[in-house]
């Protein structure tokens, strides 16, 4: 089991960035798959990236691809989401998640992947 927690949310104007942060404890991180998930208000949740924090791969959806980056940094046991030129639509709470190596879990096939979630942390992108 991990246990994550959420950090860096706030407010980023139009353009503008922020980085948001998943601090992990517990199990082995290197074992896991962490994404990121976010819901917008009066959306449904949906996946936008994924590291494999084993050996590094990253996934993005395609609302994100070219503008957030995901990274580790397994010594400090943390995984962070890079947010450049925010957009209105990115504004939304965000969580990571933990799930295991696998293909699904990579590609964000299923929210039922992750077994454990952090509490989120919220996202406003306003001028």
């Amino acid at each position: 089991q991990v246990q994550l927690v959420e950090s860096g949310g706030g407010l980023v104007q139009p353009g503008g960035s922020l980085r948001l942060s998943c601090a992990a404890s517990g199990s082995a991180l290197d074992s896991h798959v962490i994404a990121w998930y976010r819901q917008a208000p009066g959306k449904d949740l949906e996946g936008i990236s994924s590291i494999n924090v084993k050996d590094g791969i990253t996934y993005y959806d395609e609302s994100v691809k070219g503008r957030f980056t995901v990274s580790r940094d397994s010594a400090k046991r943390t995984v962070y989401l890079q947010i450049n030129n925010a957009k209105p639509e990115d504004a939304g709470d965000y969580w990571c998640a933990a799930g295991p190596l696998t293909v699904a879990s990579q590609t964000l096939r299923s929210v039922g992947e992750f077994a454990d979630w952090g509490q989120g942390t919220r996202v406003t992108v306003s001028s």
